[in-house]
């Protein structure tokens, strides 16, 4: 009976100490921790991605605008000096175009910064002018597109300032 007691006690004790223990197999690596982390960082790329989490910017009722910062009811009208223009032409005889014009502006203050950027208006104005020719100018349609050029060159060049409207004051071809 003594042998008998023995032998369990040995088994128990130096049994669960000498079993060596299981590493990790590649498959279990791959199913319980690189699959879940991947998971998990794609979840927050795609989180990130979407833009859920970025906070929307507070936009402020026209009311709550600074004083300076409103727009007129009133048209605020901004006289460009006259130009002379020498066009296009192919014949011997020069044409030219005198024309005066004014632009609409959005507010008040805006017009130092018109000032301040003259020059670069009239010299967009004056390379676009010098390349048209004179059936560019007729009817409606071309004094149309030129109204419309003129406010394209005139917005890209004015940047800060809004520009609303190009108005001509005299247009004169001789």
């Amino acid at each position: 009976m003594a042998g008998k007691a023995e032998a369990p006690d040995e088994m128990s004790d130096d049994g669960a100490d000498d079993r060596p223990r299981k590493k990790l197999s590649g498959k279990k690596l791959v199913l319980f921790i690189i699959l879940p982390l991947l998971l998990l960082i794609l979840a927050a790329a795609g989180v990130f991605l979407s833009g859920i989490l970025t906070p929307k910017p507070v936009e402020q009722p026209p009311e709550e605008q600074r004083p300076e910062e409103k727009e007129s009811a009133v048209p605020i009208f901004y006289d460009v000096p006259d130009m002379l223009i020498n066009l296009n032409t192919t014949g011997r005889r020069p044409t030219f175009l005198k024309i005066s014009i004014s632009l609409q502006i959005s507010r008040e203050i805006d017009r130092a910064e018109l000032d301040r950027i003259m020059p670069r208006i009239i010299d967009n104005f004056q390379v676009y002018l010098r390349e048209l020719r004179l059936e560019d100018l007729r009817g409606s349609a071309g004094m149309y597109r030129l109204r419309e050029e003129l406010l394209t060159r005139v917005v890209a060049a004015a940047q800060p300032v809004r520009v609303k409207d190009v108005l001509f004051k005299e247009m004169l071809i001789q």
